[in-house]
């Protein structure tokens, strides 16, 4: 039986954590690439982009495999695309180059040691394998539908603890560190003195299963005044934390923990290397659910790691909303070059109103989870994913430009229809 009474804690990295400057940067690529086809009539179906970015001082180095358009590749003077030794057309730098500077200026890195305009960045990226696009452009299973880019399982998961349908730790450690982004972006008073780099971190006291009061609350951030002590960083954030929180209550002997090390002036890349795909956690449920081990960012969603969790979150958060459950996990399974997921698996953790097999069989009907149908669904061929890079893929606003489409709750009815019709059959 789930504990109802209990302790529970999710950490938050800012946008210039160096970890999540690597994961802007890549997500960034992604987008380029999308952008670029859309301007040039490449199809976006046969965009394939998998980027990793790591950053460190002054240094940024952006590796991995891609299929782009061609305004993209290097060309000779007679204007053939040029190629490597392994027969991978060659990749031209500048553009690729100019996104990631445009990134760490937009996330404010201006530091010696860390500086958009001076850091030397490298770019080796090369040609997709044509072994891992065969699988992707023709599935095994069915002729002309697409094939997961890879194995791999993936988790989707909502509750009821807060409006986005998201663990409470999670969603107030993001939303901490979101007020105080923009407080610096904007230069309001001493917190424009902030820099790019913080994490914070929330514990929650759980009273008969609901989120009742923060019982410790963590934060470290840069600072860019080399006076300030950990006194006065707290002067300065708390009332962003206060006002983060919101109705949650803060327990009268709550436990904080503002730059607990004390000075905080030199951050990010510079103070700490950075690599893409190092928050997965932080990029989901705060450790609230599983997570099934693939990172998001630098990907193209062909790659189900990133597409099929998005599904299934769409998914557990249409479940909940629709009031089939309190808390709904999905995991969905996939084998490189088949179509269709090999599993769907629900947990409604004891609080559904209708059988987990049922629903199981349900959510195959309301939507197609191959690869493709996943992208048609929810739209995702297109630039926008360097927004997902920081404060979490999930528990944000569906945008007008199609960004966040997994988080709408569209899928209510007819979830609802195809249940009853399962309970009907099953009759």
């Amino acid at each position: 039986m789930a504990r109802k009474n209990y302790l529970f804690t999710s950490e938050s990295v800012s946008e210039g954590h160096p970890d999540k400057v690597c994961d802007r940067i890549s997500d960034e690529i992604v987008d380029l690439v999308y952008r670029e086809a859309k301007k040039t009539g490449m199809d976006p179906w046969k965009v394939r982009v998998a980027c990793e970015t790591l950053a460190t001082t002054n240094r940024v180095v952006i590796a991995g495999e891609v299929r782009v358009p061609e305004t993209l590749l290097k060309k000779g003077k007679d204007g053939e695309i040029l190629k490597d030794s392994a027969g991978h057309p060659v990749v031209n730098p500048s553009k690729f180059k100019s996104v990631a500077r445009k990134a760490i200026r937009e996330i404010g890195y201006e530091q010696d040691g860390f500086h958009w305009k001076t850091c030397k960045i490298d770019v080796l990226l090369h040609g997709q394998s044509p072994d891992i696009g065969q699988g992707v452009d023709n599935a095994s299973d069915k002729q002309g539908e697409e094939g997961a880019g890879d194995q791999g399982i993936m988790f989707g998961y909502a509750c009821r603890e807060t409006p986005d349908l998201m663990p409470a730790p999670i969603y107030y450690s993001h939303k901490v560190l979101e007020l105080l982004a923009a407080a610096r972006h904007e230069g309001t008073g001493d917190a424009g003195k902030l820099g790019p780099d913080a994490k914070s971190q929330i514990t929650v006291r759980y009273v008969d299963g609901k989120a009742a009061e923060v019982t410790q609350i963590v934060l470290s951030t840069q600072h860019l005044d080399g006076s300030w002590d950990s006194k006065k960083v707290r002067q300065v954030v708390e009332p962003y934390i206060r006002e983060a929180l919101g109705e949650l209550h803060i327990a009268e002997d709550c436990n904080w923990f503002i730059n607990p090390t004390g000075k905080f002036v030199i951050g990010g890349p510079d103070g700490d290397a950075g690599l893409t795909g190092r928050k997965i956690i932080v990029d989901t449920y705060g450790g609230a659910a599983p997570h099934g081990g693939g990172a998001f960012s630098g990907k193209d969603t062909t790659k189900v790691d990133r597409s099929a969790a998005y599904a299934a979150r769409y998914l557990a958060k249409n479940v909940v909303a629709a009031k089939l459950a309190d808390r709904c996990t999905i995991q969905l399974s996939y084998a490189i070059g088949v179509a269709q997921p090999l599993s769907v698996y629900v947990d409604l953790h004891g609080t559904g109103t209708v059988h987990e097999s049922k629903l199981e069989r349900a959510l195959r009907e309301v939507m197609d989870l191959s690869p493709s149908g996943i992208r048609r669904h929810l739209d995702l061929n297109k630039a926008i994913y360097a927004r997902t890079a920081a404060y979490g893929h999930f528990g944000r606003k569906a945008g007008r430009d199609g960004s966040f489409s997994w988080e709408k709750i569209d899928l209510v009815k007819a979830l609802k229809e195809a249940v009853a019709a399962e309970e009907r059959a099953a009759a």
